[in-house]
């Protein structure tokens, strides 16, 4: 993407509200002086373009602010939106050349971005960063399998009850608050971006959510924010274990 097009904004690590959970948590002080010395930020706007799948991807990121989404574009020109990147996680892969899908901010993003070169020849002498890419690429293979679940098994009032649950699990985990009682948070995605993520139709998504709000299991107050009175209750909804990992 142009330089022109994208914002370059700066942040000290110590202010950074990912930092407990990102590819860097385990890092010591150390560790994290040669990462201050290849990062750098970028800002997207809202429902700009990360980057293209396929294009030469050199730099990889862990998001900072703000929601982006992973979509494939199926040889028939066909879209599907196949993931969500949410606060600390990580963008990018190690030894690939190129990007497996488009990656879009959903709304404004902030991105701490490492040069790949450099990360990756971190990577071999830094093993903190290694073990929590490690740590974090199990967990996302673990949240896939749950997902496959979930578009599988669920019905839609299950499928919506686990997407209000992962987002108000993610944001109350990087408030440093326990994922329990009441809960609130601003929804980051449209109606229709949730209906394309999780297989429904507009209709059914504006319906399901509807009928959670008039059982009392969630709070509306506008369109996008969302309160939860008992985020075990929302749990059930979801046919899900509170503890269960894909969540977290």
């Amino acid at each position: 993407m142009p330089m022109q097009d994208m914002h370059i904004v700066h942040h000290e690590c110590g202010d950074c509200p990912i930092r407990h959970r990102a590819v860097c948590a385990r890092c010591d002080s150390d560790e994290l002086t040669r990462l201050e010395q290849i990062k750098y930020y970028r800002s997207y706007q809202a429902g700009q373009t990360v980057i293209w799948s396929g294009d030469r991807m050199d730099f990889v990121a862990s998001v900072v602010t703000g929601i982006a989404t992973l979509t494939q574009t199926m040889e028939d020109g066909r879209r599907q939106m196949v993931g969500l990147l949410l606060p600390s996680d990580f963008v990018g892969r190690p030894g690939r050349a190129t990007a497996a899908y488009d990656v879009t901010a959903t709304t404004d993003l902030v991105m701490c971005c490492f040069r790949k070169k450099p990360f990756e020849d971190l990577m071999q002498t830094t093993p903190h960063v290694g073990q929590r890419l490690l740590e974090m690429t199990l967990d996302e293979l673990d949240a896939a399998r749950e997902w496959m679940l979930l578009l599988g098994r669920k019905t839609a009032r299950e499928k919506i009850a686990s997407l209000l649950g992962i987002i108000a699990r993610r944001d109350a985990t990087l408030k440093l608050k326990a994922p329990k009682g009441a809960l609130s948070f601003d929804l980051p995605l449209t109606r229709e971006e949730m209906a394309d993520y999780l297989g429904l139709t507009l209709e059914t998504v504006s319906r399901q959510i509807s009928a959670l709000k008039r059982d009392g299991v969630i709070a509306l107050e506008g369109k996008r924010h969302v309160t939860i009175p008992d985020f075990d209750r929302l749990m059930e909804e979801a046919a899900d274990d509170s503890d269960g990992g894909f969540l977290d």
